[in-house]
């Protein structure tokens, strides 16, 4: 019988007085605030961050979910940290985190203890910040996370319904950290021990600062972009659609250009992000020591975000997809960075140790399940390549899509004597097995594997609508390949003897999408006897070509309009189409 693991208290990072007293400090160089409960596991942030700083030889303290509506005392528990505070709202945007599409207030937080709604505030870096600046005015702050990450310039927030400035300029932030944050933080963290103040640090990749003067070489500088500035785009929103071409192109480059742009009487100066991260880099951060359950004042309390992922496995970070609503590639950015198959072989091994472990791996994946490994056949021309995506409007021809690195990595999980079944849970992109010369018998033995070994009933895919125009604002592929990867999943769960499902995601009301090609979406559904679960209203999120369409009412990269439905009636009207076979849209769905 395997052996499982056990962990004393101090196995976890300490996140009260008592636990750093029982450790023997007598002071705590970083303090982490994080909106989530803490849960000791790599697919969350703030304990990424804290094993990050504590691998470096800091002691590091974490406060998670503090209460902002008492008397603050979660915030003067710890007292000063010695070198700085660290804020995230957590693992998602907090007003993502708390509203609907339709503005309505979330019943549940999956990031919570028995899913609570009310253990965070709405822009909880922001509240944070100034709870801390007010307290500790001395002390620098550094802000990082989905949150401060996406939030970094000139966005729209949907939930007030306006242009915000960067979100330096509210939270009053020494710095921010963007995107994954391991690589920036060490190298700040290697400044300061070698004597330099959060105040002088200006040359890590993937920070931005607001400063008093204006930024040297914005003029004339290839290295160096000067955006509209935020008093301008509120002015004039094609001059903020103009703005995000550049943002999300930088964002997508191997190494980019600096950003910079005027916040009223500051200026905002954002740094070039990192090279994706080697396979002995992410290894490292994979090693640390996660206990991999959440601390043990949690005990009997469920965290839903955590019973999701506690036994499976990221085997890659970043997305190359570029889904006009999606925000992976912003903060992870566009480039794949893979583990080793002896760090992914450590943390199954790992997983079968846990006391709660029955044999099955929920899921081996990544922000797309199938994009492992792969990368430009010639490296060189990816160094040089500003597209926002690898496969819309078509697969670049430099791309590599072979699939056979991450059969392998099924393998070992498969061949693992503790492990019954390895489950797909992660989204599978479609195209990259059946457009047109991806199609190869290797690619397609892929797929058979997925079908026949690794899905737990319902395999789930997102072809978001049917329409081709909408799929091209969406940056989608055709519908087309839905069809036939619904005619492969059939054929091969009929050899094989398996009810298995195939469950679409579709999204209403995305830019681009009128009544008749929700009309179209039904009908191409329903022939193919759908009763769609998946569905959700399209919900404007900083930083997406489709958020700045939406608020702008033009596309970023032609400036040609574009139509949204933005009215209740309008949005309610699309989500209908959806709903055809409910009984309340008897009357309606009549017109069918």
């Amino acid at each position: 019988m395997e052996k499982k693991e056990t962990y004393s208290l101090s196995s976890w990072l300490p996140i009260s007085a008592k636990e750093i007293k029982a450790r023997g400090w007598d002071s705590i160089d970083v303090i982490l605030f994080s909106g989530d409960a803490y849960v000791d596991h790599p697919s969350f942030g703030s304990a990424v961050i804290g094993r990050v700083l504590e691998a470096q030889g800091l002691k590091v303290a974490i406060v998670p979910q503090p209460n902002w509506r008492d008397d603050l005392r979660d915030f003067k528990k710890l007292g000063k940290p010695n070198l700085f505070f660290a804020v995230t709202a957590g693992c998602m945007d907090s007003m993502v985190n708390h509203y609907t599409a339709n503005k309505r207030l979330r019943s549940n937080d999956a990031y919570t203890p028995d899913g609570r709604p009310d253990m965070r505030p709405d822009y909880a870096t922001t509240v944070y910040c100034k709870i801390l600046k007010e307290l500790y005015p001395d002390v620098p702050v550094l802000i990082g996370g989905i949150e401060a990450s996406l939030r970094r310039v000139t966005h729209y927030d949907y939930w007030s319904d306006q242009l915000k400035p960067s979100i330096l300029q509210d939270t009053k932030a020494d710095l921010l950290i963007y995107g994954m944050g391991e690589k920036p933080l060490t190298d700040i963290v290697e400044r300061i021990k070698s004597g330099k103040k959060i105040s002088e640090i200006k040359d890590v990749a993937q920070t931005a600062w607001l400063q008093p003067q204006k930024p040297d070489n914005t003029e004339g500088d290839k290295n160096s972009i000067k955006l509209f500035s935020h008093e301008e785009c509120l002015s004039d929103k094609i001059k903020y659609a103009k703005n995000f071409k550049h943002i999300e192109e930088e964002s997508n480059r191997w190494i980019g250009a600096r950003l910079t742009q005027q916040v009223y009487n500051k200026w905002l100066v954002i740094n070039p992000s990192n090279p994706p991260m080697s396979e002995d880099e992410l290894d490292k951060v994979y090693n640390l020591p996660f206990t991999r359950l959440p601390h043990p004042r949690y005990k009997n309390k469920r965290i839903p975000a955590y019973e999701m992922i506690r036994h499976s496995v990221n085997a890659h970070r970043g997305c190359f997809g570029g889904c006009a609503f999606c925000t992976i590639s912003a903060h992870q950015g566009k480039f794949i960075s893979s583990r080793s198959k002896q760090s992914i072989a450590k943390e199954i091994d790992a997983i079968t140790r846990m006391p709660d472990f029955k044999g099955y791996i929920s899921d081996i994946g990544g922000p797309s399940a199938n994009m492992y490994k792969m990368q430009g056949k010639n490296p060189d021309i990816c160094k040089k390549c500003k597209r926002p995506s690898c496969i819309d409007p078509n697969i670049c021809n430099n791309l590599d899509t072979s699939h056979l690195a991450l059969s392998e990595i099924y393998e070992i999980a498969k061949q693992h004597p503790q492990v019954k079944k390895a489950f797909v849970s992660s989204g599978i992109r479609y195209d990259l097995i059946f457009a047109r010369g991806h199609d190869t018998p290797e690619n397609l033995e892929y797929m058979r594997n997925v079908i026949h070994n690794h899905v737990s009933g319902r395999l789930k895919v997102a072809p978001e609508h049917t329409s081709p125009k909408v799929l091209s604002v969406m940056r989608k592929p055709s519908f087309g390949l839905f069809k036939k990867l619904f005619r492969f999943f059939d054929d091969e769960n009929k050899k094989a003897g398996l009810k298995q499902q195939l469950i679409p995601y579709f999204i209403s009301s995305h830019p681009e999408s009128h009544n008749k090609d929700m009309a179209d979406l039904m009908l191409e559904t329903k022939a193919m006897d759908y009763k769609l679960e998946k569905v959700q209203d399209f919900t404007p999120t900083p930083m997406t070509v489709s958020t700045v369409i939406y608020y702008s009412g033009v596309h970023p990269y032609t400036l040609e309009p574009v139509y949204t439905a933005k009215s209740k009636q309008e949005k309610l009207e699309q989500q209908k189409f959806f709903f055809w076979y409910k009984p309340e849209y008897q009357k309606w769905k009549k017109i069918t």
